[in-house]
């Protein structure tokens, strides 16, 4: 077995898959609020994180069948099982952005948010929003890390 190629195809199909599920199959809802407190913002963000690992699972099964992968279930619900469990982490919002402070990327974090002293602005001088945010950068890396490990498991196990 070529590891290297497995982990490859694995890769790529779980960035797609991601790259689906984080903005097509994830609703509104979901997104506005999976960062709250308390039980609401964990069932919501559940959800998201449930439709997501679906559509990786959905992305996987025919690459894998298509490409010949050797690829194991125990490797797949490791993988795909830790994948879930550090996009649930840093989905609840607090979590990445105490991460970013303390590795001293607080401003990167804000910037693009109305509390960042540098923020994007209407011509009447009012917040302007973006989806181009450092929340938003430090999120979707965090997020492509953890598609690596898995990937990396998906193909050792």
């Amino acid at each position: 077995m070529n590891y290297a190629a497995v982990f490859a195809a694995v890769f790529v199909g779980l960035y797609i898959a991601h790259s689906v599920g984080d903005h097509w199959v994830q609703s509104s809802c979901q997104a506005a609020t999976k960062g709250l407190p308390g039980w609401p913002g964990r069932l919501a963000c559940g959800r998201h994180v449930l439709g997501l690992t679906a559509t990786k699972l959905v992305v996987l099964v025919p690459l894998v069948l298509v490409l010949d992968l050797d690829v194991t279930v125990l490797g797949l619900a490791v993988g795909l099982g830790l994948d879930a469990a550090s996009h649930f982490w840093a989905d609840r919002r607090t979590t990445l952005a105490r991460l970013a402070d303390r590795c001293g990327k607080g401003e990167f974090y804000s910037l693009g948010t109305p509390t960042h002293p540098a923020h994007p602005v209407t011509a009447e001088g009012g917040y302007a929003p973006t989806l181009g945010t450092g929340a938003y950068a430090l999120d979707q890396s965090w997020h492509i890390l953890w598609l690596g490990i898995a990937a990396l498991l998906i193909a050792a196990l």
